[in-house]
């Protein structure tokens, strides 16, 4: 009789791989929930809620602050019971339910050595559940909106970090995501000093209703990052106002990614199961520290 062969012990291996892959991830997610801090908006009276992820390293640090798209800054399985979100208040809407765009962008941050802010602007304001889609004109919108309102609250957060002693005041860079995105390209129209080093916007809406200006005139540098497939906002019409900037002498760079939809970055796997859209994250994701390092310089 031909001898036995013995049991392969790679399904034992694999199973065990498992396990201590899944205790890996459950002991990350939980060593990366971000710090609640409160902050003041520079609307004078409005009290923020924001999340920090910081560094591993002493500080003090380069800083980014993150600003949300017109979703929120919480995951969808979670806002739509959320309203109030403060001090005080119990809600499902907090630093263990934020949508994985933002946890992977403050992580991302956060591992290359800079203090990452996410500032909530609705929950405050008792609209922690967003807004869906293709929603601009919703009037529950307004008090929340992107020309004059959210601007304030991202100079309250540059206020906020230009207050802590382990931040390097002169290196605090803004990130923003659609709306958000719309939101940095009018802070930075409205910044007329010293303020934010420079600007990542991604796939921001670029129209009159959106934009305090159709001209971004401004001597601070802008990168932004756009969706040739968006689905949701024009990318022609950021070009547009790019091209428009540029000419004016605004230090403007598009990036302009074929394939790419609304959320490209998101890294959900229908997000990402894009060709498209994967191909722009991880060309995005290796730019993005490089830009900012830059504009420490």
């Amino acid at each position: 009789m031909p001898p036995r062969r013995a049991a392969s012990a790679e399904p034992l291996i694999r199973s065990l791989a498992g396990l201590v892959a899944a205790w890996v991830s459950v002991a990350v997610a939980a060593a990366a929930t971000p710090q609640t801090v409160y902050f003041r908006s520079a609307d004078g009276r409005t009290t923020l809620v924001g999340y920090l992820f910081q560094p591993a390293t002493p500080g003090p640090w380069p800083a980014v602050v993150m600003l949300h798209g017109r979703g929120g800054p919480y995951s969808s399985n979670a806002n739509a019971g959320c309203t109030s979100v403060g001090t005080g208040i119990a809600s499902p809407c907090n630093a263990a339910t934020l949508s994985k765009r933002h946890m992977m962008w403050g992580e991302y941050w956060s591992a290359r050595g800079y203090l990452a802010l996410l500032p909530d602007s609705f929950g405050p304001r008792g609209k922690a559940y967003g807004f869906g889609r293709f929603t601009h004109d919703d009037p529950d919108r307004s008090d929340v909106n992107e020309r004059t309102v959210r601007p304030l609250d991202a100079e309250g957060a540059l206020s906020y970090l230009r207050g802590r002693s382990d931040i390097v005041a002169e290196q605090i860079a803004l990130q923003g995501w659609s709306n958000g995105g719309s939101t940095a390209l009018n802070v930075v129209l409205r910044q007329a000093g010293p303020g934010y080093r420079g600007a990542l916007v991604f796939y921001p809406g670029c129209g009159p209703k959106a934009l305090l200006a159709p001209t971004i005139a401004t001597r601070i540098p802008i990168a932004m990052f756009l969706g040739a497939d968006d689905e949701e906002v024009s990318p022609l019409t950021c070009q547009r106002v790019a091209e428009r900037s540029r000419q004016a002498g605004s230090p403007i760079d598009v990036t302009t990614y074929p394939g790419a939809t609304h959320d490209f970055d998101d890294p959900s796997v229908r997000r990402q199961s894009d060709p498209g859209n994967q191909a722009a994250m991880d060309d995005v994701r290796v730019k993005a520290v490089t830009i900012v390092g830059n504009w420490k310089n």
